[in-house]
């Protein structure tokens, strides 16, 4: 199923005084990937060797692999909800669960526990998580009450050594790298907040800072990927909507989708220049959802720039 979408510009191109405001909308074609729907889609991860498309059903305890050649579509069952994962150099998953961080098999077979969910599990499951150039796995946690700041973020080094790197979240998300290796990128959804976190030569993390905070309205920021010209794509769950962000903050384009909640985005196809886009029908009335079925779909959309590879996760 093909959408014609709005991809709107509000960049100002040379030439357009100061004070004017700027806008060009084209038309951009939007597509589901097939004929799927999630309950809590999220995590979406390309395989450039596979050339396919790996994301989680958080809620459903699931990883799933979509080859998109072949259509092929395999599910891959958890104990425990999937908040993140990566693939493996040497096949596999690193999975964080509610509880905990494992290694594991293709098949889901768990092999070796990393460490033990550093929150209290009862409260904040996994969530929102991703590796850095280096091969490093973060993942973050959401804190379910929602009454304070009670979320973290962990890093997994490449000998399996676990530390919390940030805390004072409310619920962990947007993790993405600059491909200078110069800035990490997280987001605070329940507080409308993407951060950016200046990284030294070994790729620690300095004091973070506020990137953007959003209005309401605008939706609030997800899951999210870098470009290779350094921009920042933010899913904006309750918007409507994708959104493309310079290095210094400014919206430059926006993607208007046919679902209300999309919850992350990632680079893909063999340019890297096909944006998969997981959303979500979590907590949807039953009035939603048969307004709008295809909560809970893929999507792809063709798009101009290319994007980061993500890294598989290296341990030695």
């Amino acid at each position: 199923m093909r959408f014609d979408v709005l991809r709107v510009y509000t960049q100002k191109p040379a030439g357009i005084p100061a004070g004017f405001f700027y806008k060009e909308i084209i038309v951009a074609q939007l597509q589901q990937l097939f004929d799927y729907t999630g309950h809590l889609p999220e995590c979406p991860t390309w395989s450039e060797d596979e050339q396919a498309l790996y994301w989680a059903d958080i809620l459903e305890r699931e990883i799933h692999r979509y080859h998109i050649a072949s259509g092929e579509h395999q599910v891959v069952r958890f104990p425990e909800e999937v908040g993140c994962f990566a693939l493996r150099e040497q096949g596999g998953f690193i999975v964080a669960m509610r509880s905990a961080i494992w290694l594991s098999e293709p098949d889901g077979t768990l092999v070796q526990k990393v460490c033990d969910n550093p929150s209290n599990p009862r409260l904040a499951r996994f969530n929102d998580g991703g590796t850095d150039r280096d091969g490093r796995f973060y993942a973050g946690t959401f804190w379910s009450p929602d009454d304070y700041n009670g979320a973290l973020l962990v890093r997994v080094d490449n000998q399996l050594r676990t530390s919390v790197i940030q805390c004072d979240i409310r619920g962990a998300n947007g993790l993405a790298f600059s491909a200078d290796r110069k800035w990490m990128y997280t987001s605070d959804t329940p507080n409308a907040v993407i951060y950016r976190t200046p990284l030294d030569a070994q790729g620690e993390p300095g004091h973070r800072e506020v990137f953007r905070c959003f209005n309401a309205g605008e939706g609030i920021p997800d899951g999210a990927a870098m470009d290779e010209e350094g921009c920042y794509w933010s899913a904006m769950y309750n918007g409507w909507r994708i959104a493309r962000f310079s290095p210094e903050g400014e919206q430059l384009a926006e993607f208007r989708l046919p679902v209300r909640c999309p919850t992350m985005v990632c680079f893909g196809g063999q340019d890297m220049k096909t944006l998969f886009i997981t959303t979500t029908r979590e907590n949807m009335r039953p009035e939603e959802i048969a307004a709008y079925p295809l909560s809970g779909a893929i999507f792809t959309l063709p798009v101009d720039v290319a994007g980061m590879k993500k890294p598989p996760f290296r341990s030695r």
